[in-house]
């Protein structure tokens, strides 16, 4: 136990990087009146839709327009700054709000944010305690993208193994880093336990992983 707390203070000295979670194998589609199903989780590898605390990164597939682009990673490393195609994204807002664009090839910007347009207002966002994706995006050629379906929608899931919390192949210090700055941050990736919050009993799951080298 003080070997943890000694990582721990460790940790809080160090700069960190931002734990990931990913698209929810079973439930993966959102859905466009004018395209059809869009697969969140279609792509593998680094092409793969990943969710940090304040970015997504990653392809999304649709039978009818292609390969959409989330963003491949922020400059900056925190957000997209959205104001040219070198560096745009979805961004995600402490308050789970989802902003910024995507790109499609056959059909062009889609807004994340456009929901807040539509009557009611409905903004993209994510939901933090049910781990899914809510709301309404927008495209110009491609209309609203509706990711508020109670059936099919957009879910999010931890890493499979938390003790390689930073999904680098390896289990080291950095996992502890990464895992700690999510924790930190209220990142939803952190709930390695999946009882819906974020607080000690993570912790105690994620080293009790790391110690046993894996999962």
């Amino acid at each position: 136990m003080k070997a943890l707390f000694a990582i721990a203070a460790v940790h809080m000295l160090a700069s960190v990087s931002l734990g990931q979670a990913v698209v929810d194998s079973a439930h993966a589609m959102a859905w466009s009146e004018n395209a059809g199903y869009l697969n969140w989780d279609a792509a593998q590898g680094t092409d793969a839709v990943y969710f940090a605390a304040t970015y997504a990164s990653g392809w999304v597939w649709n039978e009818n327009v292609g390969w959409i682009n989330l963003g491949q990673g922020p400059l900056n490393g925190m957000s997209y700054a959205n104001t040219n195609g070198l560096d745009f994204g979805l961004n995600i807002a402490p308050n789970g709000a989802l902003t910024g664009y995507a790109w499609g090839e056959n059909i062009g910007w889609i807004n994340m944010s456009g929901g807040a347009m539509a009557t009611p207002a409905n903004a993209a966002r994510l939901d933090m305690i049910n781990l899914r994706l809510r709301g309404y995006a927008w495209g110009e050629n491609i209309g609203w993208i509706n990711l508020d379906d109670a059936g099919k929608f957009v879910g999010l899931t931890p890493p499979a193994c938390p003790a390689d919390f930073n999904q680098d192949g390896g289990i080291d210090g950095s996992d502890v880093q990464a895992f700690f700055a999510a924790w930190e941050s209220g990142d939803f990736a952190a709930d390695v336990n999946l009882d819906g919050g974020i607080d000690g009993a993570d912790v105690e799951t994620f080293f009790a992983a790391w110690e046993a080298g894996g999962c």
